[in-house]
């Protein structure tokens, strides 16, 4: 039987009708495969191997038929079996990375335990090396052609020289997650001093401008890629009346929408990239045509996009797994 364990949350708060995670159980136990449950803190390294305190997950059968926390009935989606046990990882075929951000020194020290898992011939989803050398929003650095004008500094006088060209500026922390350390600054804004002290924690601190996008009221289109194929559709998240912020976790609209001609030709150039560096699952963020991050942590918008196609992404990237167990 194959058996793999996935790095999560507490896996009470996830969201039963949203989270991506959820669809990647129910894709693997679909397929008989027994999945496996734990946090970062039960990990721990000794005698040269590393260990997991870890628990089996089952799914209510309706929804593990029909996706939609309906079924339920007020009735649990998961049931856990039994007391935590203590597994070496290399007795799992695979290990998925699907602790949310904030990615900080505690996931870093994750991803060097996974890295002695994936020596020894597991995979590992997302690859560790790779969640840990490609910062999100800096990595979409690496494919300058799609990218709107952008900075990186903490130096405050290089950051006003870039607002001063643009003169409307979105200012973002490089570590941060669902729309927060994000600031609009626009054309004789009165707050760019202080909102550049703040993320920069007075010049401690890098961070990105990149010069806003007008488009951002059609929505921040997340799109959606496993191994190197692009899933033709994307979750257009649209800000809320007064915000420019289009993150569903700040109050956005999700709509679905299929790729345009562009789009789809701008994953399928970066898709072939992420496959290199064992990125099997990644979110790229596109306002207008232009990319703006690039998610590897822990990419959303899977649940959303399932229900208005009728697709399976879980399932698709659970053949990826598979293709490259056999």
């Amino acid at each position: 039987m194959t058996e793999i364990a996935f790095i999560v949350d507490p896996i009470p708060s996830l969201n039963v009708a949203k989270d991506s995670t959820i669809a990647m159980f129910r894709a693997a136990i679909r397929r008989d495969w027994k999945v496996w449950v734990l946090e970062q803190r039960d990990l721990y390294w000794e005698d040269n191997e590393v260990f997991a305190f870890v628990t089996s997950l089952e799914i209510h059968p309706a929804f593990l038929e029909t996706p939609e926390p309906s079924v339920l009935d007020s009735a649990p989606w998961y049931r856990t079996n039994g007391d935590k046990e203590k597994r070496p990882l290399t007795s799992f075929q695979a290990i998925f990375m699907r602790k949310d951000p904030p990615f900080d020194m505690n996931y870093i020290y994750t991803t060097y335990m996974l890295d002695r898992v994936e020596a020894e011939g597991i995979l590992v989803v997302n690859k560790p090396s790779s969640l840990r050398d490609f910062n999100e929003k800096f990595y979409a650095t690496h494919f300058p052609q799609f990218t709107p004008p952008m900075v990186v500094a903490q130096e405050m006088e290089t950051l006003k020289n870039f607002y001063f060209e643009h003169r409307d500026v979105v200012f973002k922390q490089l570590d941060g997650m669902g729309g927060k350390g994000i600031f609009r600054v626009r054309e004789d804004d009165p707050n760019l001093n202080a909102a550049l002290e703040m993320l920069t924690e007075n010049e401690k601190t890098p961070i990105m401008g990149q010069k806003f996008l007008p488009e951002i009221a059609e929505g921040d289109k997340r799109i959606l890629t496993v191994d190197d194929e692009t899933i033709p559709y994307a979750l257009a998240r649209v800000p809320p009346k007064g915000e420019t912020r289009g993150n569903l976790a700040t109050g956005g609209t999700g709509i679905p929408q299929p790729l345009s001609q562009d789009d789809l030709a701008m994953a399928n150039s970066m898709a072939a990239e992420f496959k290199k560096l064992g990125l099997l699952f990644v979110g790229i963020d596109v306002i207008g045509s232009y990319l703006t991050e690039i998610n590897i942590t822990c990419p959303t918008c899977i649940r959303e996009l399932d229900r208005a196609y009728d697709l399976d992404i879980g399932s698709l990237l659970m053949d990826a797994v598979e293709r490259r167990l056999s």
